[in-house]
C-alpha cells in the first residue's frame, strides 16, 4: 500500500544494456526526482510519529505512576526529532504538492491515533513494528543511493546539499545530496538497530541500553539488535565507563 501511494517502482530484473535514462523511467527502472521526493517526503512525514508517540505515552506514564522512565523518553524524543530533519532537509528541495500535503494530513491523524492506542497495550510490539518501517526506509536509501551512483538519478549526482543538512550533520561545504543519502541511511540503521533492541525489553522494568551512549556503526552494521542480556551488558558497561571518566577527573 505504501509503495502504492507513493507511487515506487521498482521492478525485479535487470534493465537492457544501453537505456536511455528517460527509458529506464518509462519502464520502471528508475523515478524521477519528483518520484524520489514524494516517497521520501511521505516516508519520512510518517516515520516522525512513532518516536513521539512513544515519548508522550511514556511521559504521562511516569508522571502519572511517579516513577522514573528508565532513560527511555529522552531515546524516543530523539528519533522524533531525528526523523524531523529528514523532512525539513529534503523539503528544502521541493515543497509537497497540496495532494501530498493532504495525504500527509489525513495519514498521520489516523497513524499517530492508532499507534497512541496501540502503544498503551503493546509497546514491545509498536517498537517491534517500528523496526520494518525503518527497514523500509534503509531499503528506499540504499535504492536511491544506487541511482545517483549508476547514474540513473543524475539531478543529485553533483547537486550541492542545502546548508540545513550541512549543519545538521557536519558535512563538508562541497556535500552533495549524495553525502546526504548516506547520511540518512545511516540515521535510519540506526533507528532500526534502536527500536529492534527495544522490542527485545520489558518496558515497564528494563533500562534503556541507549540512554546512556550509542554503539558505534560498526556493531549496528554486523548485528540487527541487543537482546535483552546484551543490552543489560551494554548499560554496565557505560556505567563502568562513566565511573572510570569520573574518576580521572577528581
Amino acid at each position: 500500500m505504501f509503495d502504492v501511494v507513493s507511487r515506487y517502482k521498482h521492478p525485479e530484473g535487470k534493465p537492457t544494456p544501453g537505456m536511455t535514462i528517460e527509458e529506464l523511467r518509462k519502464k520502471g527502472f528508475s523515478m524521477t526526482e519528483g518520484q524520489w521526493l514524494t516517497r521520501i517526503l511521505f516516508l519520512e512525514s510518517i516515520s516522525g510519529v512513532p518516536g513521539m508517540v512513544a515519548a508522550t505515552v511514556r511521559h504521562l506514564q511516569s508522571l502519572r505512576l511517579m516513577r522514573r522512565d528508565n532513560g527511555w523518553i529522552h531515546t524516543c524524543l530523539e528519533e522524533a526529532e531525528n526523523e524531523r530533519m529528514h523532512l525539513m532537509t529534503f523539503i528544502t528541495v521541493k515543497k509537497p504538492s497540496i495532494w501530498i500535503r493532504g495525504l500527509i494530513l489525513g495519514a498521520q491523524g489516523v497513524y499517530y491515533n492508532l499507534f497512541f492506542l496501540s502503544y498503551l497495550f503493546a509497546p514491545r510490539v509498536c517498537h517491534r513494528f517500528v523496526d520494518y518501517l525503518e527497514e523500509e526506509a534503509v531499503l528506499t536509501y540504499t535504492r536511491a543511493i544506487a541511482d545517483v551512483e549508476n547514474g540513473h538519478f543524475p539531478e543529485w549526482h553533483n547537486r550541492l546539499a542545502p546548508n540545513i543538512a550541512i549543519d545538521y550533520w557536519r558535512l563538508p561545504a562541497n556535500a552533495t545530496m549524495l553525502d546526504v543519502l548516506y547520511a540518512v541511511r545511516s540515521d535510519e540503521t540506526s533507528h532500526r538497530f534502536v527500536n529492534h533492541s527495544l522490542a527485545n525489553l520489558n518496558p515497564s522494568t528494563d533500562v534503556n541500553p541507549f540512554a546512556l551512549r550509542e554503539p558505534d556503526m560498526h556493531l549496528k552494521g554486523q548485528k540487527i539488535s541487543f537482546d535483552r542480556e546484551e543490552s543489560e551488558d551494554f548499560v554496565q558497561r557505560s556505567h563502568e565507563i562513566m565511573q572510570k571518566q569520573m574518576e580521572k577527573m577528581k
